[in-house]
């Protein structure tokens, strides 16, 4: 059991983190490369997961789908308000829209997915000990359909290139905690599963 606790915790919570990052990055309120309050945002999302969950609805988290949002100017949770509003007076015509979803959703999201790599631009593309961790991270999450698996080739890798680049010291402890935990979620999903 111990195994899917772990793959649990590390897919929710790197979905999450990833996600809140890439909104609040693009919604330009990280200061110095940090999100100010991340516990709180994190917390609450954590609290929305757990009473979808005790609802028995599915997850209720931040979706990067959030990033259309905040690229017309929404920046408080007034928009989500709104947009509850509009589903639930949209539900009048979801007979309709089951005919047409896959025609209406597709342009959506490739909307999304190029507001979502505006901040491509912030990765130091000069130096190979950083660029290729992130290049993985970039191309698993399309491939592998997981943000999840993305970000863990980017951790997998990032610790390792900046050993053999002689920049060991510039890593936090925590970059290795995660590499293992990493190795484990990987190893769990793919040996172990057989």
């Amino acid at each position: 059991m111990w195994a899917v606790v772990i793959i649990f915790f590390l897919v929710a919570f790197f979905d999450t983190a990833g996600t809140l990052i890439g909104l609040a990055q693009q919604a330009g309120i990280m200061h110095n490369g940090k999100m100010p309050r991340i516990g709180r945002a994190l917390m609450a999302d954590s609290l929305s997961m757990l009473g979808g969950a005790v609802m028995g609805t599915t997850p209720t988290a931040a979706y990067v789908e959030s990033s259309a949002g905040i690229a017309v100017g929404a920046r408080t949770g007034l928009t989500a308000v709104v947009v509850a509003i509009l589903f639930a007076f949209s539900m009048i015509f979801s007979p309709l829209l089951a005919v047409v979803t896959a025609q209406v959703t597709a342009p959506a999201l490739i909307i999304v997915g190029v507001l979502m790599t505006s901040s491509l631009k912030e990765i130091h593309w000069n130096q190979f000990e950083v660029a290729f961790p992130a290049f993985m991270v970039i191309i698993g999450m399309p491939l592998t359909f997981n943000i999840s698996y993305g970000i863990a080739f980017g951790f997998l890798f990032y610790p390792i290139l900046m050993t053999i680049a002689g920049r060991r010291r510039e890593l936090n402890p925590l970059i290795w905690v995660m590499f293992v935990l990493f190795l484990i979620l990987l190893y769990t999903l793919t040996i172990l599963k057989f």
